[in-house]
């Protein structure tokens, strides 16, 4: 059975990014939904339902009182062929088990919702993108299950089934025109799918910093596309400095030159140092940091549109603390 992971009360870590009354405060919005608990996965898998449920109990602190919370809606399945082939598509709706859970690959699972889960997590972050470029709200944070940033033009992997950044992406840019979209990836793991996806297309930007060498192998320096992929990998037991380094020289320089119309978050929490999955020592200060310093770029260049979906984190304590840092700091802009 797994035992679920208790989190601690968070007072004080919430109380350390409570906004400053003298602060602007920007209109954030949260997208979630029940369906995304009942994507299951074997019992003590990392990537597991009491991940979100610990986000939730973050989340219900006072400081985020002002946070708007929308439930998720279905995505149209149309929209996965922005990022992915039909018949890719129509494997992994026929890899969906009627009952238990089936393996798609040695780390990858699906079960009886896991389907209903991906297309409303896909909807959900279409949605964000909506919202920012319709006014609804400058930024939005999508808690959704399963992640996406590993799941490549053809293949499912690392726990993930669509590749939800690169259809918000593609999304921007057939619906809203947007010319360029900047996605930056801070999760521990590279994002090889979204990569993969976008290796050939200078319209889109994908900047990540990760540990190397880390699962999937990929993510070198010398892995550039069409001149628009900027990786800067984290030597194993790198820790604040490191990161902000990388962070500032290589990934926001990027972004700044690349001057995009949207920036995309694929925001994973597990470089936290209490992670199981890695070796690099974050705190949620260090997520804080990021996340302002995007903020600013979203708004030199992008009216100030972001929008950020939940990739990894693993230790529950590290994830919530490390979400409520993120999410805080967006309502504060």
């Amino acid at each position: 059975m797994l035992l679920v992971e208790a989190v601690p009360a968070l007072a004080l870590s919430v109380d350390a990014v409570r906004t400053n009354p003298y602060v602007r405060t920007m209109t954030t919005r949260l997208y979630t939904h029940p369906i995304f608990l009942e994507h299951l996965t074997p019992p003590g898998h990392p990537e597991r339902p009491d991940r979100l449920r610990a986000i939730a109990r973050a989340l219900e602190d006072e400081a985020f009182d002002k946070l708007e919370r929308v439930e998720a809606p279905r995505g149209d399945e149309k929209e996965i062929l922005h990022a992915h082939p039909q018949d890719y598509v129509d494997r992994v709706r026929a890899a969906i088990p009627q009952t238990g859970i089936a393996r798609i690959d040695a780390d990858t699972s699906a079960s009886p919702k896991s389907w209903e889960a991906a297309l409303t997590a896909i909807g959900a972050a279409t949605a964000a993108v909506d919202d920012v470029f319709d006014g609804r709200a400058d930024n939005v944070f999508v808690a959704a299950r399963p992640p996406g940033h590993h799941a490549e033009h053809d293949r499912a992997m690392g726990f993930c089934l669509f590749n939800n950044a690169a259809i918000a992406a593609r999304h921007a840019q057939k619906k809203h025109g947007v010319e360029r979209v900047a996605i930056v990836d801070f999760d521990v793991h590279h994002g090889n799918g979204t990569q993969d996806i976008f290796w050939s297309d200078p319209s889109v930007l994908y900047a990540s910093t990760h540990q190397m060498p880390l699962y999937p192998g990929t993510g070198a320096v010398g892995e550039t596309g069409a001149g628009n992929i900027v990786n800067a990998p984290l030597s194993p037991g790198s820790g604040s400095d490191s990161f902000r380094d990388a962070f500032s020289d290589r990934v926001l320089a990027a972004v700044e030159a690349f001057r995009p119309g949207l920036v995309i978050v694929s925001a994973g929490f597990d470089a936290h140092h209490r992670d199981p999955l890695a070796e690099i020592n974050l705190t949620e200060d260090d997520f804080d940091w990021a996340t302002g310093k995007l903020l600013e770029q979203a708004g030199r260049s992008a009216s100030n549109r972001l929008v950020s979906l939940l990739e990894g984190g693993y230790d529950l304590q590290g994830l919530a603390f490390s979400t409520a840092a993120h999410v805080k700091r967006l309502m504060e802009g």
